[in-house]
Protein backbone atom coordinates (compact mmCIF):
# COMPACT_ATOMS: atom_id res chain seq x y z
CA UNK A 1 0.00 0.00 0.00
CA UNK A 2 1.15 3.44 -0.61
CA UNK A 3 0.24 5.97 2.36
CA UNK A 4 -1.29 9.47 1.66
CA UNK A 5 -1.35 12.25 4.33
CA UNK A 6 -3.95 13.29 5.68
CA UNK A 7 -4.56 16.46 7.95
CA UNK A 8 -4.74 15.71 11.50
CA UNK A 9 -3.72 16.83 15.01
CA UNK A 10 -0.68 16.08 16.87
CA UNK A 11 0.39 12.76 14.79
CA UNK A 12 0.74 12.07 11.44
CA UNK A 13 -1.69 10.10 9.78
CA UNK A 14 -1.90 8.56 6.32
CA UNK A 15 -3.96 6.54 4.58
CA UNK A 16 -3.60 3.42 2.32
CA UNK A 17 -3.89 2.70 -0.34
CA UNK A 18 -2.88 -0.09 -2.41
CA UNK A 19 0.16 -0.98 -4.53
CA UNK A 20 0.49 -4.14 -6.32
CA UNK A 21 4.10 -3.64 -7.55
CA UNK A 22 5.34 -3.92 -4.47
CA UNK A 23 4.89 -5.18 -1.02
CA UNK A 24 6.92 -2.14 0.55
CA UNK A 25 4.34 1.04 1.02
CA UNK A 26 5.74 4.44 1.07
CA UNK A 27 4.55 7.54 3.02
CA UNK A 28 5.27 11.22 1.04
CA UNK A 29 7.66 13.17 2.65
CA UNK A 30 10.03 16.48 2.30
CA UNK A 31 13.48 15.60 0.19
CA UNK A 32 16.46 15.53 3.18
CA UNK A 33 19.49 15.80 1.19
CA UNK A 34 21.91 14.44 3.98
CA UNK A 35 23.04 10.38 4.05
CA UNK A 36 22.17 10.71 8.04
CA UNK A 37 18.85 10.50 7.25
CA UNK A 38 19.32 6.73 6.26
CA UNK A 39 18.64 4.21 8.65
CA UNK A 40 16.42 6.08 10.76
CA UNK A 41 13.54 4.19 11.90
CA UNK A 42 9.76 4.73 13.30
CA UNK A 43 6.84 3.95 14.23
CA UNK A 44 3.15 2.85 12.26
CA UNK A 45 -0.25 1.88 14.20
CA UNK A 46 -2.92 1.08 11.51
CA UNK A 47 -6.03 2.64 12.90
CA UNK A 48 -9.38 2.29 12.16
CA UNK A 49 -10.47 -0.52 11.53
CA UNK A 50 -7.62 -2.09 13.28
CA UNK A 51 -8.14 0.23 16.38
CA UNK A 52 -6.40 -2.09 18.64
CA UNK A 53 -3.14 -2.48 16.77
CA UNK A 54 0.13 -2.07 18.65
CA UNK A 55 3.46 -0.18 16.89
CA UNK A 56 5.44 -1.34 14.31
CA UNK A 57 9.14 -0.06 13.83
CA UNK A 58 10.05 0.13 10.81
CA UNK A 59 13.55 1.03 9.14
CA UNK A 60 13.21 3.44 5.83
CA UNK A 61 14.51 1.93 3.57
CA UNK A 62 14.63 4.22 0.61
CA UNK A 63 17.22 6.93 -0.26
CA UNK A 64 17.16 10.36 1.42
CA UNK A 65 15.41 12.70 -1.22
CA UNK A 66 13.63 10.95 -3.39
CA UNK A 67 10.45 12.64 -2.39
CA UNK A 68 8.92 9.62 -0.57
CA UNK A 69 9.95 6.90 2.19
CA UNK A 70 9.64 3.24 1.88
CA UNK A 71 9.99 0.70 4.19
CA UNK A 72 10.05 -3.31 4.16
CA UNK A 73 7.42 -5.22 6.39
CA UNK A 74 7.58 -8.20 7.37
CA UNK A 75 4.17 -9.96 7.51
CA UNK A 76 4.85 -11.98 11.13
CA UNK A 77 1.11 -13.74 11.79
CA UNK A 78 -0.94 -12.02 14.62
CA UNK A 79 1.71 -8.90 14.91
CA UNK A 80 0.90 -4.99 13.81
CA UNK A 81 3.39 -5.87 10.79
CA UNK A 82 1.21 -8.44 9.20
CA UNK A 83 -2.05 -5.96 9.68
CA UNK A 84 0.71 -3.42 7.55
CA UNK A 85 0.82 -5.55 4.83
CA UNK A 86 -3.64 -6.21 4.93
CA UNK A 87 -3.76 -2.48 4.51
CA UNK A 88 -6.82 -1.63 2.15
CA UNK A 89 -7.70 1.18 0.37
CA UNK A 90 -8.91 4.29 2.65
CA UNK A 91 -7.15 2.48 6.17
CA UNK A 92 -5.61 5.00 8.24
CA UNK A 93 -2.22 4.40 9.98
CA UNK A 94 -0.60 6.70 12.37
CA UNK A 95 3.19 8.07 12.07
CA UNK A 96 5.10 8.01 15.18
CA UNK A 97 8.16 10.61 15.55
CA UNK A 98 11.53 9.43 13.64
CA UNK A 99 14.17 7.45 15.75
CA UNK A 100 18.02 6.52 15.35
CA UNK A 101 20.74 8.73 14.56
CA UNK A 102 21.41 7.55 10.56
CA UNK A 103 24.66 6.23 9.48
CA UNK A 104 27.39 9.33 9.70
CA UNK A 105 29.01 8.55 6.33
CA UNK A 106 31.13 11.69 6.81
CA UNK A 107 33.34 9.62 8.63
CA UNK A 108 33.93 6.94 5.77
CA UNK A 109 34.11 9.59 2.90
CA UNK A 110 35.49 10.86 0.59
CA UNK A 111 36.69 7.32 -0.89
CA UNK A 112 40.33 7.81 0.49
CA UNK A 113 38.93 7.61 4.14
CA UNK A 114 37.96 4.06 3.53
CA UNK A 115 39.45 2.17 0.28
CA UNK A 116 37.65 -0.62 1.85
CA UNK A 117 34.31 -0.03 2.97
CA UNK A 118 32.21 -3.36 4.72
CA UNK A 119 28.28 -3.75 4.66
CA UNK A 120 26.65 -6.02 6.98
CA UNK A 121 23.24 -6.96 7.10
CA UNK A 122 20.79 -9.28 8.52
CA UNK A 123 17.11 -10.25 8.43
CA UNK A 124 14.91 -6.39 7.17
CA UNK A 125 18.31 -4.61 8.76
CA UNK A 126 19.01 -5.07 4.60
CA UNK A 127 16.52 -2.03 5.09
CA UNK A 128 18.58 1.33 5.72
CA UNK A 129 21.11 -0.32 4.11
CA UNK A 130 19.67 -0.58 1.24
CA UNK A 131 18.76 2.99 1.84
CA UNK A 132 22.85 3.78 1.27
CA UNK A 133 23.99 1.12 -1.29
CA UNK A 134 21.54 3.76 -3.34
CA UNK A 135 21.97 6.85 -1.67
CA UNK A 136 25.98 6.28 -3.29
CA UNK A 137 28.98 6.52 -1.49
CA UNK A 138 31.33 6.28 -4.38
CA UNK A 139 31.42 2.38 -3.97
CA UNK A 140 32.92 2.57 -7.38
CA UNK A 141 36.35 5.31 -6.14
CA UNK A 142 36.99 2.56 -3.54
CA UNK A 143 39.56 -0.50 -3.93
CA UNK A 144 37.19 -3.05 -2.10
CA UNK A 145 33.40 -2.62 -1.43
CA UNK A 146 31.52 -5.72 0.04
CA UNK A 147 28.49 -6.25 1.29
CA UNK A 148 27.79 -9.37 4.03
CA UNK A 149 23.59 -9.87 4.07
CA UNK A 150 22.42 -12.66 5.67
CA UNK A 151 18.93 -14.13 5.67
CA UNK A 152 17.46 -17.57 6.83
CA UNK A 153 16.82 -18.63 2.83
CA UNK A 154 16.65 -17.20 -0.82
CA UNK A 155 12.41 -16.62 0.18
CA UNK A 156 13.33 -14.70 2.95
CA UNK A 157 15.96 -12.27 1.28
CA UNK A 158 14.89 -9.13 0.11
CA UNK A 159 15.43 -6.82 -2.66
CA UNK A 160 17.41 -9.72 -5.18
CA UNK A 161 15.78 -7.89 -7.90
CA UNK A 162 18.01 -4.89 -7.00
CA UNK A 163 21.77 -7.06 -6.39
CA UNK A 164 22.50 -6.65 -10.13
CA UNK A 165 21.84 -2.76 -10.06
CA UNK A 166 24.13 -2.69 -6.78
CA UNK A 167 26.94 -4.81 -8.10
CA UNK A 168 26.67 -2.61 -11.38
CA UNK A 169 27.65 0.22 -8.87
CA UNK A 170 30.87 -1.30 -7.72
CA UNK A 171 29.49 -3.10 -4.90
CA UNK A 172 30.58 -6.95 -4.23
CA UNK A 173 27.15 -9.09 -2.66
CA UNK A 174 27.99 -11.95 -0.32
CA UNK A 175 24.87 -13.40 -0.05
CA UNK A 176 24.72 -16.02 3.36
CA UNK A 177 22.26 -18.54 4.01
CA UNK A 178 21.50 -19.82 7.62
CA UNK A 179 18.96 -22.43 6.75
CA UNK A 180 19.31 -23.13 2.83
CA UNK A 181 17.82 -25.83 0.65
CA UNK A 182 20.12 -28.29 -0.58
CA UNK A 183 20.88 -26.81 -3.90
CA UNK A 184 22.29 -23.36 -2.27
CA UNK A 185 26.45 -23.18 -3.76
CA UNK A 186 26.78 -19.90 -1.37
CA UNK A 187 27.83 -19.15 1.66
CA UNK A 188 25.84 -21.32 4.71
CA UNK A 189 25.93 -20.16 8.29
CA UNK A 190 25.62 -16.51 9.39
CA UNK A 191 27.62 -13.63 8.53
CA UNK A 192 29.95 -12.76 11.11
CA UNK A 193 31.33 -16.40 9.75
CA UNK A 194 31.76 -15.99 6.24
CA UNK A 195 33.41 -12.58 7.12
CA UNK A 196 35.79 -13.61 9.25
CA UNK A 197 36.84 -16.50 7.18
CA UNK A 198 37.12 -14.39 4.45
CA UNK A 199 38.64 -10.91 6.29
CA UNK A 200 40.88 -9.75 3.44
CA UNK A 201 41.48 -6.00 4.77
CA UNK A 202 44.35 -4.98 3.40
CA UNK A 203 44.79 -1.58 5.27
CA UNK A 204 42.78 -1.76 8.26
CA UNK A 205 43.33 2.53 8.52
CA UNK A 206 41.76 2.89 5.32
CA UNK A 207 38.92 0.76 6.24
CA UNK A 208 34.92 1.25 7.42
CA UNK A 209 31.78 -0.57 8.12
CA UNK A 210 28.50 -0.36 8.37
CA UNK A 211 25.91 -2.55 10.56
CA UNK A 212 22.55 -3.46 10.51
CA UNK A 213 20.71 -5.96 12.10
CA UNK A 214 20.95 -8.50 14.73
CA UNK A 215 22.62 -7.73 17.50
CA UNK A 216 25.41 -10.59 18.03
CA UNK A 217 26.43 -10.40 14.61
CA UNK A 218 27.02 -6.64 15.06
CA UNK A 219 29.10 -7.20 18.28
CA UNK A 220 31.13 -9.92 16.92
CA UNK A 221 31.56 -7.99 13.66
CA UNK A 222 32.56 -5.22 15.68
CA UNK A 223 35.39 -7.23 17.72
CA UNK A 224 36.66 -8.60 14.85
CA UNK A 225 37.57 -5.46 13.06
CA UNK A 226 38.45 -3.33 15.79
CA UNK A 227 40.65 -6.45 16.96
CA UNK A 228 42.48 -5.79 13.44
CA UNK A 229 42.82 -2.21 13.59
CA UNK A 230 39.85 -0.76 12.42
CA UNK A 231 38.69 2.35 13.50
CA UNK A 232 35.55 2.52 15.80
CA UNK A 233 34.65 6.17 14.51
CA UNK A 234 34.83 4.34 11.32
CA UNK A 235 32.32 1.72 12.29
CA UNK A 236 28.42 3.27 11.42
CA UNK A 237 25.52 1.89 13.63
CA UNK A 238 22.37 3.91 13.06
CA UNK A 239 21.48 3.26 17.22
Amino acid sequence: PTLIPRATGSSPLLIATRSPRSPAFSAPSEPRPSAMATAATISATPLAPLPSSRHAFMAIASPPGGGAFEFLVKAVPGATAEKLCGLRDGDVVELGAVMGKGFPIERVTPADAAETLLLFATGTGISPIRSLIEFGFAAKQRADVRLYYGARNLETMAYQERFAEWESSGLKIVPVLSRPDDGWKGERGYVQRAFLEAKNIANPTSTGAVLCGQSQMIEEVTSALTADGVSQDKILKNF
